[in-house]
């Protein structure tokens, strides 16, 4: 029985022991330190495995003399009464001496601390959400795979390169989530390293044949004929490669009498027709981001430049909110972001010891982070991209079955009782908005894991989700405060996609927006996302503020956008 519970509890302990380490650089730094103690432990292996051998080795070269010697007058050497007595002691003894030390086993420690710590160890998921994620940083900031593999990324400090086999399994789990497109740009990759000179034990063949493939997929039957051409060359016997390149010719020959047939007009006709290969792969993988191309052009920092007209009307300012008691001798620095809608930036807003104090309290409680649920209005884990199926929900907008939002990152809440620092924090949103903190929700810490984003959404309930926070009982969210707590050295940008806004993170700031008119209508341009972080670690932390005890602080407005 005692046995039985032991090993259930370790059966729960490695459920439990899996976090998703890719959807947060914060937590994701814990297994640096594991993979410390696992290089140290290795370290200790090597030493008395090296021991072990230096006495094998110093008995054998003792051996090695004695028996040159011997054997070129055997008679004579054993005519010596010792040498005979030493012989038999040899044989006897110092042999079984030497076999148990040749299989001493030295892993135990080792082996011991490896099998604790893997119950720590990420996933296939978290090495597939991690291959996914530099994908996705590669098309949102148009990075080639070239300057990815070299680590030729922006702000890096820390550069490192990836090998044949990275690129190769990077383009393999596109292969397998039927992504040619980026197949293509990684296989490439793995072959162009490959031709360089780089050792590897993934061989040209082998990146070929799933690169002639993807590349076929793409419409290109001639560069899938050559590519199988050259496999050929490498490997005559190649089953697959003979079939394929009978079935290429006999279908490049096919297409040639087609585009013969069909004349010029056709051929112009299926120029208007090409698309760009990421438009046919995103088609493909039925994308159902419409904004998509928008949204990673602000990501980028391509987005709408504002008028000079409009540019000259955003001021900075000295905030007191109307002379509130705690901000006369203190006031704060306030800049417009953007006019419409109106979101404004506070500058040393908090300072470095309550960041740290944030992110003390929340790491140990880092969870998937949640969404709203557009039928439910229950806040729920937010899915995560790892395969090409995507979560379907009801569209409050359109009445049609669309796709869930993703967001890749980990979140906790903090309530005002669980530290001073938490009580003040929530004292000065107050302060700086007017608006009551009583009925707004606790205050949420997110940490973005590797490319973390949150795709656009809106963050009030629409006049279709009837049920939306109702379960707080608190009404529909007026407006948003964010925290960012860390500078980001790429990416991470939060994005206003209706408008062509993006606020870039500075840590100690905050940018405040409201969600609702005065009238209470929602407002549909302040529909945002967070940009895919390419470098750094962003953390962030927010305020919800609701409806419910604003009544006074922010009277309702006659007209619809008012």
């Amino acid at each position: 029985m005692a046995l039985c519970l032991v090993v259930l509890g370790l059966f729960l302990q490695t459920l439990h022991a899996h976090v998703d380490f890719f959807t947060s650089i914060g937590q994701m730094t814990d297994l640096l330190y594991t993979e410390k103690d696992l290089v140290t432990s290795l370290k200790d292996y090597i030493r008395a495995e090296e021991s072990k051998l230096q006495e094998v080795k110093q008995w054998a070269e003792k051996l090695d003399s004695l028996t040159s010697t011997a054997v070129q007058d055997p008679e004579g050497f054993l005519g010596h009464p010792v040498n005979a007595f030493k012989l038999m002691k040899r044989l006897n003894s110092e042999w079984s001496d030497l076999e148990n030390l040749v299989l001493k086993d030295t892993t135990d420690g080792f082996i011991s601390n490896l099998t604790v710590q893997r119950q720590h160890f990420p996933t296939d998921e978290d090495q597939t959400g991690a291959a996914k994620a530099l994908l996705r940083l590669q098309d949102t900031y148009q990075l080639s795979s070239r300057a990815i593999s070299a680590g030729d990324l922006p702000g890096v400090i820390h550069k490192s390169r990836m090998t044949v086999e990275d690129c190769f399994e990077l383009g393999k789990i596109a292969y397998s989530d039927v992504d040619y497109y980026h197949t293509e740009l990684w296989m490439t990759q793995a072959l162009h390293q490959l031709d360089e000179g780089e050792e590897s034990p993934i061989d040209k063949v082998t990146v070929m044949d799933y690169l002639s493939y993807a590349i076929y997929q793409q419409g290109e039957i001639d560069r899938a004929l050559e590519l199988t051409k050259r496999m050929l060359k490498l490997d005559p016997t190649h089953q697959r490669a003979n079939g394929n390149l009978k079935y290429f010719e006999f279908q490049l020959e096919k297409q040639r009498k087609a585009e013969e047939e069909a004349g010029k007009e056709a051929q112009k006709e299926g120029e208007k027709k090409h698309m760009d290969k990421r438009d046919v792969q995103m088609k493909r993988s039925k994308d159902p981001l419409p904004e998509r191309k928008k949204y990673e052009q602000l990501c980028r920092g391509e987005g709408i430049k504002m008028t000079p007209r409009r540019w000259s009307r955003l001021f900075c300012r000295y905030q007191d909110n109307g002379r509130t008691p705690s901000l006369i001798l203190a006031p704060v620095k306030e800049e417009d972001e953007w006019d419409r809608p109106h979101i404004v930036r506070f500058h040393d807003i908090i300072s470095d010891y309550e960041i740290s104090k944030v992110k003390e309290l929340a790491k140990p409680r880092l969870r998937r982070a949640t969404i709203s649920n557009p039928i439910t209005g229950v806040l729920e884990t937010a899915p995560y991209r790892i395969s090409k199926r995507r979560a379907t929900v009801h569209d409050p907008i359109t009445g049609k079955l669309t796709t869930a939002q993703y967001r890749v990152s980990k979140s906790a809440w903090l309530t005002a009782d669980e530290h001073p620092v938490i009580e003040r924090i929530n004292q000065r949103i107050e302060d700086l908005t007017g608006l009551e903190m009583d009925t707004a929700e606790e205050l949420q810490v997110a940490n973005y894991g590797v490319g973390g984003q949150y795709e656009p959404h809106f963050d009030f309930g629409r006049k279709d989700e009837p049920d939306a926070f109702k379960e707080l009982g608190t009404g529909n969210r007026v407006a948003t405060w964010l925290f960012y707590m860390s500078d980001v050295s790429a990416g991470g940008a939060t994005v206003f996609t209706d408008v062509g806004a993006a606020v870039w993170p500075k840590k100690g700031t905050a940018v405040f927006w409201y969600n609702l008119f005065a009238s209470g209508e929602g407002d549909y341009s302040t529909r945002h996302a967070a940009c895919p972080v390419l470098v750094g670690n962003k953390w962030v932390s927010n305020k919800w503020i609701h409806e419910r005890g604003q009544e006074f602080r922010r009277p309702c407005g006659l007209s619809e956008n008012e």
